[in-house]
């Protein structure tokens, strides 16, 4: 998607959303001043967004060497950097709204991961301020971390469905049933998902968990299909190293926790708009054979 396509696809969703979100605000009957800030919302947007397309690693030297020095005439009333870092936080809620509508539609197949987010190096983890009280030690198979985690659940096209933010000391089972509630089919997932009473709960909802068993766990029969679609969960491994390393939903710049929900809600957004999509193709045709060896 171009630059002009993406702003154009913003700001037709501001005209719409705008009047709504304006008539659900709560006022305390003081009236009080409106006044436009020198960039509209869809440009403040467009610029947040089309950063995590930009493949730049830094926020400042897109904004700095990119925006003000090449995208001055689709920009006319840009502002200083930290006058639009201070703008950034306006963007939260529209952001949110807009990535809503950019969620997939759930094919059957689905995929559910977590993966970290760290502020900061472990070494400087009780010198953070700005994560004081909302981050938390959490532990990886790579390790241990500081910060939080981010729940998808994608379909076998690579479209998220569904995310979530937890703290990185939440058990990545207890976000599910809340991120599940509208989908149906199957839910694929590694051995940190393995519940019985998960289990139990997504299937009286309609949806069949499906995880790989661990070495102390008796063996069980399953579908060869099913066994296919377990092999295939990498498809959204791949989806979380793409928003870490080409969307830079991690960092550890942060210094506002709004602009860290603004930064990962655009990463989302950014991949969510991505024409091409980590993708898995497993038809009929291709089991068949297999189920005759």
């Amino acid at each position: 998607m171009s630059l002009l396509e993406l702003f154009c696809d913003v700001d037709d969703f501001w005209k719409v959303f705008f009047p709504f979100w304006q008539q659900q605000l709560i006022t305390d009957g003081n009236v009080k001043r409106k006044r436009q800030a020198q960039l509209s919302m869809s440009e403040i947007m467009t610029i947040i967004i089309h950063f995590h397309q930009s493949h730049y690693r830094n926020f400042k030297a897109y904004y700095n060497q990119h925006v003000q020095v090449n995208l001055g005439s689709e920009f006319p009333d840009l502002v200083s950097y930290n006058r639009f870092v201070e703008f950034m936080p306006r963007a939260l809620i529209p952001l949110l709204a807009y990535m809503r509508g950019r969620k997939g539609t759930c094919t059957g197949i689905s995929f559910v991961d977590s993966t970290p987010l760290e502020v900061c190096h472990n070494r400087r983890i009780k010198r953070n301020k700005v994560f004081a009280g909302l981050a938390e030690r959490g532990k990886t198979s790579m390790g241990w971390f500081f910060g939080f985690k981010l729940h998808l659940v994608v379909n076998d096209q690579g479209e998220i469905l569904a995310f979530q933010l937890t703290p990185g000391n939440v058990d990545d089972r207890k976000p599910v049933p809340k991120m599940t509630e509208k989908l149906f089919g199957k839910l694929f997932a590694d051995r940190g998902y393995i519940s019985q009473a998960l289990f139990q709960q997504l299937y009286d909802e309609g949806l069949v968990l499906i995880t790989s068993i661990r070495k102390n766990m008796k063996n069980h029969l399953m579908l060869l299909e099913d066994k296919l679609l377990l092999r295939k969960r990498s498809i959204i491994e791949t989806i979380n190293d793409q928003l870490k390393n080409i969307s830079q939903i991690e960092h550890s710049r942060h210094r506002s926790y709004a602009n860290f929900i603004v930064n990962l809600l655009a990463g989302l957004i950014a991949y969510a708009l991505q024409d091409k999509k980590p993708s898995i193709s497993i038809s009929k045709h291709q089991i068949q054979p297999l189920s005759v060896v």
